[in-house]
């Protein structure tokens, strides 16, 4: 979705309430309260507020549990923030598992997948659930609590949005996994089974949501009841151009110089901060601290992208940013429709915006800072290179201040729902694992992770080739977030970006073949040989390689984030020069063969037409001739 389409709404323009029609015996009455759109980065839209009797334990209770429990559930992330306007990550549900791209929302209450028996739903990114090819799916049966189907068997649930999109089916339950990374076995849960969908998620590419708010509907909360996780959760997303991330579900050891704001639930159906101030480059705003208490207070969203202030706030921020970049030029936005501020002169170098931009620190209610990196509060301008747009933006008339994505990224934060507060930690998040010194899985690499395979088999392996050892060529296959019909006029572009990013010449860079696959594009290209060699030094094609496998590829928005899908490396031919161009050489003796014979063909066809068109009547007068002599 674009991000055009909400991306100015302001918090409480859209405040409505959502209809539950159905949910299982214990579930929340109806009431007002807030979430983003799964699958729009910005549109705000309504949840219900859990009563405060719901099923989370006492804060007594909870620590005992903790104390107790060690497993917890690892996940990756994938897609990107801002390419995508969401983060999703994988859910396995039945026996046999039957995989889900789900987008992580901490902002919902219900996790929800398209059923088989859909006659609404979009084209998705995985088939739809198959409750009938699970031994252990059950549905949930109709009740004096929920509204039941229409045969009086089974609970339903139905979901509208403020911008009109809706969810609507029966609720069920089935055992669900988390991946081979986690230590949690799979554990029984209640669902949405989607017999309908509307809007914009009807044309998501992600399957549904994995709901992680407040509501006994929560996955969060269903695991915590049953006892089998701490009431804790840990969100990482991606940096800038990297993409992906990884998810906890249940406790972990915080690190020491984790920077914690108090989150009060009493306050705010949301998870929120106590933000007090916020300073640039070392300079508090001259701001009530009352302001970023207004409404719902400052509430954190990670299924919004960007960060939307009150408007004293907004504009404090906003003429301090612009008053520490004099050395950069102000142009307008890559969308005509938006008024964005942008500035063009940076560099694309992501590490380098620190020396151009200024920090950004936010100061929490105990007195705590947490620093915001450039990454955290800009976003790349899609048509011009080494240009950045601010991320931060006025709230319309709302007095809630609103924290998406943007403001964490590459931000361990985790919603400590135990002790009522969220936690955070500036660190790589594909680094993650090795960081926490948490052992027995693999870090969560970025969105742009390869599987690396030698085209020869002799051929040593990259990550060991000797100086000596000379390369042919280098393929390699992308997948974009878009579309082939939105790719296939920028083909061109494109090319020229691949090879600027790789640091090679346009004429290197040849595209072999483009592949639609759904909602996104498969892309293979080919490297060669600069001018007359026929083969990369082993340090040249491991730069390439290098540009590729640790994402140094920046590519504008509007191509979408990618994923490196495989390269593959090929070593030069041992022929001779005859060899190589045999075949061009007998092609062009069989040609000039074939012209000169054309060319006599031509001739004598030509002089015979000559010799019969000289015709003379019969008594045409003949000139004398004399006798010649004896």
């Amino acid at each position: 979705m674009e991000r055009a389409t909400d991306r100015r709404f302001a918090f409480s323009f859209f405040l409505l309430f959502v209809v539950f029609l159905a949910v299982d015996c214990a579930g929340p009455p109806p009431g007002p309260a807030l979430r983003s759109l799964a699958g729009s980065p910005n549109l705000v839209l309504p949840l219900f507020l859990s009563p405060a009797n719901s099923t989370r334990r006492s804060p007594g209770s909870r620590r005992f549990l903790s104390r107790q429990l060690a497993a917890n559930a690892r996940m990756r992330l994938y897609d990107d923030l801002l390419a995508n306007g969401y983060y999703t990550t994988r859910l396995f549900i039945g026996s046999p598992p039957q995989e889900f791209a789900l987008i992580v929302d901490s902002g919902s209450t219900v996790t929800y997948v398209p059923c088989s028996t859909c006659e609404q739903c979009g084209n998705h990114q995985d088939p739809r659930f198959q409750p009938d090819l699970s031994s252990t799916y059950e549905p949930v049966k109709c009740s004096v609590a929920c509204t039941c189907d229409q045969d009086q068997k089974q609970c339903t649930y139905e979901r509208q949005y403020a911008e009109m999109s809706s969810s609507s089916g029966v609720l069920g339950e089935d055992l669900i996994s988390f991946g081979t990374e986690s230590e949690l076995k799979p554990q029984r849960a209640i669902f949405g089974c989607e017999n309908s969908e509307t809007g914009d998620l009807f044309s998501q590419r992600a399957d549904g949501i994995i709901g992680l708010g407040r509501g006994q509907l929560s996955i969060m909360d269903q695991l915590v009841s049953k006892g089998v996780i701490g009431d804790s959760f840990s969100l990482c997303y991606g940096g800038m151009d990297i993409g992906g991330g990884a998810m906890v579900l249940g406790e972990i050891t915080p690190p020491t110089d984790m920077v914690f704001s108090p989150s009060n639930s009493a306050r705010s159906p949301y998870y929120n901060i106590e933000l007090k101030s916020i300073d640039v480059d070392g300079r508090l705003l001259k701001l009530d601290p009352r302001i970023f208490d207004g409404k719902h207070g400052t509430v954190l969203d990670s299924g919004t992208t960007y960060a939307y202030l009150p408007k004293e706030a907004f504009l404090a921020f906003k003429d301090a940013i612009m008053s520490k970049l004099h050395s950069l030029k102000q142009i307008p936005g890559p969308d005509p429709n938006y008024k964005d501020i942008c500035f063009s002169g940076a560099r694309s170098d992501v590490s380098q915006l620190s020396n151009i931009f200024p920090k950004v620190h936010m100061v929490f209610g105990n007195g705590e800072k947490l620093l915001l990196s450039p990454e955290n509060y800009l976003f790349r301008h899609s048509k011009v290179s080494g240009a950045y747009c601010l991320g931060v933006f006025q709230n319309g008339k709302d007095r809630t201040t609103l924290l998406g994505g943007i403001i964490v990224r590459n931000t361990l934060v985790t919603y400590d729902r135990q002790n009522e507060k969220i936690g955070f930690w500036k660190t790589n998040c594909s680094e993650l694992w090795e960081r926490l010194h948490m052992g027995g899985a693999s870090s969560p690499t970025p969105l742009v992770s390869a599987t690396s395979t030698i085209s020869d088999s002799p051929a040593p392996s990259p990550a060991v080739l000797p100086d000596h050892f000379e390369i042919g060529l280098i393929t390699f296959d992308m997948s974009l977030n878009i579309t082939y019909a939105e790719l296939l006029p920028h083909k061109k572009e494109l090319a020229v970006l691949i090879a600027h990013e790789l640091g090679v010449n346009t004429n290197q860079v040849h595209l072999i073949n483009i592949t639609s696959e759904g909602n996104t594009t498969r892309v293979r290209w080919e490297i060669i040989p600069d001018g007359s060699s026929s083969y990369f030094s082993s340090s040249t094609a491991m730069t390439i390689i290098s540009r590729l496998t640790e994402h140094q590829v920046h590519l504008p928005e509007n191509f979408g984030s990618y994923q490196l899908v495989e390269w593959n490396i090929v070593p030069p031919s041992r022929r001779t020069w005859w060899g190589k161009h045999a075949v061009a050489i007998v092609v062009g003796i069989s040609l000039v063969i074939l012209l000169s014979f054309s060319t006599l063909l031509v001739w004598y066809f030509w002089r015979q037409s000559k010799v019969f068109s000289t015709y003379r009547p019969v008594d045409a007068p003949v000139p004398e001739q004399e006798l010649q002599p004896l």
